[in-house]
């Protein structure tokens, strides 16, 4: 009768257990100015709200002046559809063109504020030159923060959550000029996304993480000291790409992710433009929704997936 009554017990537990695991839910991904041609997609009753970037141009026109309004009119479309907005505030850049972060900052007095770099677009794709702000600078760094200092005083527990950009870069680490290392580089990363929690006490902070300049499989720890800080410090952390079972990946974050599922405070990942390219080398197609939801939920634990516009499931399903 005892053990009846424990594997009773237990039978009910898991289900308990089960029925508050729920699977992640939908938001969209675009970039600023764009809502208004998606509203269609984010009235759907299966999307929740909706990721938007901002370049810190956009947002510090002029040094400590600060322009929000685009972001206000975001959040006004959002609220009046009872759905939630995650801001990203960006300071990497994807174009040979995109030098956007405040004049002020590409100036001598702040070491020119960009380094270039090189970003891999997706697969099969030739890489493309794109920019970087030097948050290893600490002056640079201050004005980053100096802004999300000034988003916090407006938009918290307003926005969903706000989320930093990806930890990958490349760029010449030897160029004298920048005043990069690898370890200037992870320290700046940790110092933004602290003062970031620190500043938002009620909307969800999120770390992108992919890559660590420099390291491959945690040889500096890098990857392993941000995942423990993060779990300590009730800081989310993401990423802009799910690719099920991809070899680089899997050297780098994502057995992290997989190990902290459910020790995290959020986990949001993304399925953008790039991630739409990858071929699932076992059925040598694309890949599904379902295969990325499922890599996603099962091994990465995460709550959110930010879906580009462009996924081929939300031109099918209207």
């Amino acid at each position: 009768m005892l053990r009846r009554m424990i594997c009773a017990t237990a039978a009910t537990l898991f289900v308990a257990h089960a029925a508050l695991a729920t699977p992640p839910q939908n938001f969209l991904y675009t970039s600023s100015g764009e809502l208004p041609d998606h509203h269609a997609l984010l009235e759907r009753p299966d999307i929740h709200g909706v990721q938007i970037v901002y370049s810190w141009k956009q947002l510090e026109p002029a040094q400590g002046k600060y322009d929000f309004s685009a972001i206000e009119q975001d959040l006004a479309q959002t609220d009046a559809l009872h759905k939630k907005l995650f801001i990203q505030i960006q300071d990497r850049f994807f174009e040979a063109q995109a030098r956007n972060i405040p004049a002020y900052l590409q100036t001598p007095a702040y070491a020119g504020g960009l380094v270039a770099q090189t970003d891999n677009p997706g697969e099969g794709k030739a890489p493309a030159q794109g920019w970087v702000a030097m948050q290893w600078n600490a002056d640079v760094r201050a004005r980053y923060q100096a802004l999300l200092s000034a988003l916090a005083a407006k938009f918290d527990g307003k926005v969903a959550g706000i989320n930093l950009p990806e930890t990958a870069i490349d760029i010449d680490m030897k160029d004298p000029k920048s005043g990069f290392s690898c370890d200037r580089y992870f320290t700046a990363t940790l110092d933004n996304i602290q003062f970031a929690r620190k500043a938002f006490t009620h909307s969800r902070v999120v770390q992108y993480v992919n890559f660590w300049p420099c390291e491959w499989n945690n040889d500096h720890q890098y990857m392993s000291r941000l995942f423990a800080l993060a779990a300590e410090n009730k800081i989310g952390l993401g990423g802009p790409d799910i690719v099920p079972g991809k070899q680089a990946q899997m050297k780098n974050s994502y057995p992290f992710f997989h190990q902290y599922k459910g020790k995290l405070d959020f986990v949001a990942m993304a399925v953008q433009e790039p991630t739409l390219s990858y071929t699932n080398p076992k059925t040598h197609k694309k890949f599904t929704r379902e295969e990325f939801t499922q890599f996603a939920e099962d091994y990465l634990g995460a709550n959110i997936i930010f879906w580009s516009t462009q996924s081929p499931w939300l031109k099918a399903e209207k």
